[in-house]
């Protein structure tokens, strides 16, 4: 079933703003801050997503998986034992939500379409966002259409964007859009212009086209932001039905899948998992962080658990 509640019929093929306002009730339970609240700081935290470039706050000996990146090498020369840079982030840091409403998003076998899961993860993001008094901004886009929203605070802008997730030509034109090769790298180019060093980015998306080139702009973004990769996938996306021949459809054109042969069947679950892998070990050494998450999944669980493990809630 969905994370919050069975979808209504609307909101499997695509989703209705209704249900995206509806999610604020709920994103009370996620949390994008880390645990770690420094109290001789009023309003600022030292966070588990630390944002490269932003402002220094102390230096701390080196604890087991800290980022080599963040090692302070004058007070380690100094002292002798190695040390790791903390930062202090913003208290209103800006959280980007990258939403992918391509063509192949427009697929599902399990409470609703990849693209519904994602416009319902990012109207729980964003909520979260506005709750922790960050700015929301980020960038929706199809294969044809882009829309690109500033990074702002307030209910207003919550709402807005609630709005241009729920209203975007996609929906309409679903896996009837003309593929375009290019649009995911020039979705990532657009990020990069609207984040600015320190921004909270989350990526929403299938990754079909995680080709080096998108993977060398996923690198110049986490230079200096923390970069959290949502990958949305369906259950029938990882590996084929049990054996026999199956009928699927858009609801304008109909496809038989016959999946009675082993070794096919084999074949289509490696390809996915390879795909999966291939996401994960990117992310490892960029990183970014990686989070599996399907159409079956309870949605709300999962980024309790996900988030919660990032943040250490």
């Amino acid at each position: 079933m969905s994370a919050v509640k069975c979808p209504a019929a609307d909101d499997v093929t695509r989703v209705d703003v209704t249900t995206l306002i509806d999610l604020h009730r709920h994103a009370r339970t996620l949390s994008l801050k880390s645990s770690r609240i420094r109290a001789r700081m009023s309003g600022q935290y030292v966070s588990a997503f630390r944002g490269r470039g932003m402002e220094f706050d102390e230096a701390r000996p080196y604890q087991p998986g800290d980022d080599i990146r963040s090692i302070d090498w004058r007070v380690t020369a100094r002292t002798g034992r190695t040390h790791t840079k903390l930062f202090r982030e913003e208290r209103e840091r800006p959280v980007l939500l990258w939403v992918d409403f391509r063509r192949s998003m427009f697929f599902g076998t399990r409470n609703y379409f990849k693209s519904v899961l994602a416009a319902r993860i990012a109207g729980l993001l964003a909520w979260a966002t506005a709750q922790q008094g960050d700015r929301l901004g980020g960038l929706i886009f199809s294969d044809q259409v882009h829309h690109e929203l500033r990074p702002q605070r307030g209910q207003f802008a919550t709402l807005h964007f609630l709005q241009q997730l729920a209203e975007h030509p996609a929906w309409t034109q679903g896996v009837q859009q003309q593929p375009d090769a290019g649009s995911g790298m020039r979705a990532l180019l657009r990020l990069r212009r609207v984040a600015r060093p320190g921004s909270l980015i989350f990526l929403l998306s299938d990754f079909r086209d995680m080709h080096e080139d998108m993977q060398s702009q996923l690198a110049q973004l986490k230079r200096h932001n923390d970069v959290v990769m949502l990958f949305i996938n369906d259950p029938l996306e990882r590996e084929l039905p049990p054996a026999g021949l199956y009928r699927v459809s858009d609801g304008k054109r109909e496809l038989d899948i016959n999946s009675r042969d082993k070794q096919h069947r084999q074949r289509y679950q490696q390809r996915f998992e390879q795909h999966r892998q291939t996401l994960q070990q990117q992310c490892q050494k960029l990183g970014v962080y990686f989070i599996d998450i399907s159409t079956e999944d309870v949605m709300l669980h999962k980024l309790q658990s996900e988030l919660g493990r990032v943040t250490g809630r």
